[in-house]
């Protein structure tokens, strides 16, 4: 199988630089029309331009490909709107989101400014859920769409000095498991991608000779499996250096201790067969958690009779 996407309307945020133009160039070289959006601000959210976008539409077109320019902050709804119509009236669809706009503004929690906190998750969770918003309408009209989250390693696993953005990347990851349930009967699939590439917002975080290796053109072949028509839905993908991965978040089977005075001894006492790993799986909603631990309640009734 050759994956393509001709015919296919693409919407990258964030793709002025780094891993977004390197997704808006592959989506473009595969036949997707592709909207390059970009704030054009510092890696901290600060200033704007829409130069930046406007050079990866020119690189796209001179390689024969089709591409436009747009400048809206992904936390400006209205702005938001107005970008996914500005697809619409050009091109008359929209298959394709890529969430990747994103900031950093990394300090140790003790040290961090709520104001900063506040404005990581605006980009990152508050900017997707926008983008989602505003095709959400669209992809359900033409009953297709693909929406791929960027979360990150911080969120899933956590990483000192990035309470912010881990918090607002595995709230991605959240957004990302409703939506593909909601999107099912749409044709909507919505999944998430872990890069780790050298790009300006993980410059001077690792070593020179691990950040040459890690190319965000090696995260590519992941999102554009993501963004594919065969694409899965609900699938975390990690990709790094040319490896990929899957996270899952999973359910242990855990133990029955029913209720009474004595439970957060007993809790306390058998923890480690709470947290055994063995038999784990990954629900397929939030409410097999519940239906779990009903059926273990009434297991326990019927077995005291």
């Amino acid at each position: 199988m050759t994956i393509r996407f001709d015919g296919k309307v693409a919407i990258v945020t964030g793709a002025g630089g780094g891993l977004g133009k390197q997704h808006a160039l592959a989506l473009a070289a595969r036949g997707a029309k592709v909207l390059v959006n970009d704030l054009g601000g510092a890696v901290d959210g600060s200033g704007g331009s829409v130069s930046a976008a406007e050079a990866v539409v020119a690189e796209i077109r001179a390689a024969g490909g089709e591409a436009m320019a747009n400048g809206a902050s992904v936390t400006d709804l209205a702005a938001v709107q107005a970008m996914v119509q500005q697809a619409i009236d050009v091109w008359g669809r929209v298959d394709i989101l890529v969430n990747n706009a994103g900031i950093l503004r990394d300090k140790s929690f003790a040290k961090m400014d709520m104001a900063d906190f506040r404005l990581v998750v605006d980009v990152h969770l508050m900017g997707a859920a926008n983008c989602c918003k505003a095709v959400w309408p669209h992809m359900i009209e033409q009953k297709y769409g693909r929406i791929v989250m960027t979360t990150s390693s911080t969120g899933l696993y956590g990483n000192f000095g990035q309470a912010n953005y881990g918090a607002a990347k595995l709230a991605q990851v959240g957004l990302m498991q409703t939506l593909a349930i909601e999107g099912a009967k749409y044709g909507i699939h919505v999944n998430a991608l872990a890069p780790t590439a050298h790009t300006r917002m993980t410059e001077g975080l690792m070593p020179e000779q691990v950040l040459d290796a890690l190319t965000p053109e090696s995260v590519v072949p992941a999102m554009l499996v993501l963004a594919h028509e065969s694409a899965p839905t609900r699938t975390i993908l990690l990709a790094g250096a040319g490896s990929f991965e899957a996270a899952h978040i999973t359910m242990t089977e855990g133990i029955h201790l029913g209720v009474g005075a004595d439970v957060p001894e007993k809790l306390a006492e058998r923890l480690v067969a709470v947290t055994e790993r063995s038999g784990e799986k990954v629900p397929s909603g939030g409410m097999e958690q519940g239906a779990h631990e009903f059926e273990k309640a009434m297991a326990a009734a019927r077995m005291a009779r």
